[in-house]
């Protein structure tokens, strides 16, 4: 997950549904993967034990980075080296960035939720996170947000450092556009992709026309 020179870009960072059958859930994510460029996958299950995590991986990590998207585990560092997933994405309340870093190793995404922090964001940029995520910027029926944030803590971000910034929280189609044009590296959505009416390949096409339209969409991207 880099941000490219000229910051022009911005691409889609895909969250798996809370709950999921990963045999019947496979068949969505490469209808999603054949709509259109999509940087990473995460997978978030909650409330699941670990047998059930790791069979999720087996089936679903192989389809993601068949098509050079990352594939990142929610909150479980320990997992996701384990498992030899790409990164690992960890929130407020989850390990350490320290412990995290040390399990996944120098080469591996490390992903930290920073809410409205723009403070937060900076002492995970500088301790080496590879990304921060600012949100939520808009209400969400898959989690309750904790924090609400403006576009302005993205254009400050994009502005003035060089680590990327994730958008989360109740991103859509049709409401993206401020995010975008604050300079948002990635949009992490869930619910506009697997809930999308025309389905998750249609779901990710709007979005990638949507990043052209502000002349943001990744250069190699294609259906």
């Amino acid at each position: 997950m880099q941000r490219s020179e000229a910051r022009a870009t911005t691409r889609l960072y895909l969250i798996t549904p809370p709950a999921l059958d990963p045999d019947r859930f496979a068949r969505e994510l490469e209808e999603a993967l054949a709509g259109g460029d999509v940087a990473c996958l995460q997978l978030r299950l909650k409330e699941v034990d670990d047998a059930a995590i790791r069979r999720a991986t087996r089936i679903l990590q192989p389809i993601a980075q068949a098509r050079g998207v990352a594939f990142i585990m929610n909150d479980r560092p320990d997992l996701a080296a384990e498992l030899d997933c790409d990164g690992v994405h960890i929130g407020e309340e989850d390990a350490p960035y320290a412990d995290s870093r040390r399990l996944m190793g120098p080469d591996r995404i490390v992903g930290v939720t920073c809410g409205d922090s723009r403070h937060r964001a900076v002492d995970a940029a500088e301790a080496g996170a590879d990304y921060v995520a600012f949100g939520a910027f808009f209400p969400s029926n898959t989690k309750d947000a904790k924090h609400r944030a403006d576009p302005a803590v993205l254009a400050d971000w994009s502005e003035t450092t060089i680590v990327p910034c994730v958008a989360i929280g109740g991103i859509t189609q049709e409401n993206c556009g401020p995010l975008i044009e604050a300079g948002a590296d990635f949009l992490s959505v869930i619910g506009a992709i697997w809930s999308y009416p025309q389905g998750p390949r249609a779901a990710v096409r709007d979005f990638n026309t949507v990043f052209a339209r502000h002349g943001r969409a990744y250069p190699h991207a294609a259906p």
